[in-house]
């Protein structure tokens, strides 16, 4: 080492590690994925103290931190709370390869929920696109048990401004 930095260019390697391994999704996320395979149907689970609906299922209520145990079907239907479009490339994590772009990303309310479900908008025009419209599932035909391609994607209601 010379003065404050190196002297030399720190060596480098490149190397791809291979690293398989499994999910255990747990039975409140399991049975969310089979309905939706199974049968193209949304569930969620209501809190008994408060009702509130969330989709996906989680065991415990964020308010009222009560155990949940009721599934509730919930809507296909719901309305668009906030979205963004991505014009640059990057990673999609669920195959490794480059996410096509440009690509939407859309925060939905399912209709029947309480909560906020985050999938992809058919539509990447950012000027024909608003908060507030109201959005439909378009379910795969081939379903794996896979949220993300389950449902290909939402796209906006006809007739909707």
């Amino acid at each position: 080492m010379e003065g404050k930095g190196y002297a030399e260019t720190p060596l480098s390697i490149d190397y791809v590690a291979d690293m398989p391994y499994s999910y255990h999704a747990g039975f409140y996320y399991s049975k969310f994925l089979r309905e939706l395979r199974d049968n193209k149907r949304l569930v969620g689970v209501k809190c008994p103290a408060c009702r509130k609906v969330y989709i996906p299922p989680r065991i415990v209520c964020r308010d009222c931190f009560v155990k949940m145990e009721e599934f509730v079907p919930v809507s296909d239907q719901g309305t668009l709370i906030a979205f963004t479009v991505t014009n640059f490339s990057y990673t999609d994590t669920t195959t490794g390869n480059p996410k096509p772009i440009p690509y939407t990303a859309a925060y939905i309310r399912l209709d029947g929920s309480d909560s906020n479900i985050v999938h992809r908008l058919d539509l990447t025009d950012e000027t024909k696109i608003k908060s507030g419209v109201r959005v439909q599932a378009v379910f795969s035909e081939n379903r794996t048990g896979d949220y993300f391609t389950d449902i290909d994607h939402f796209t906006i209601i006809k007739g909707d401004p």
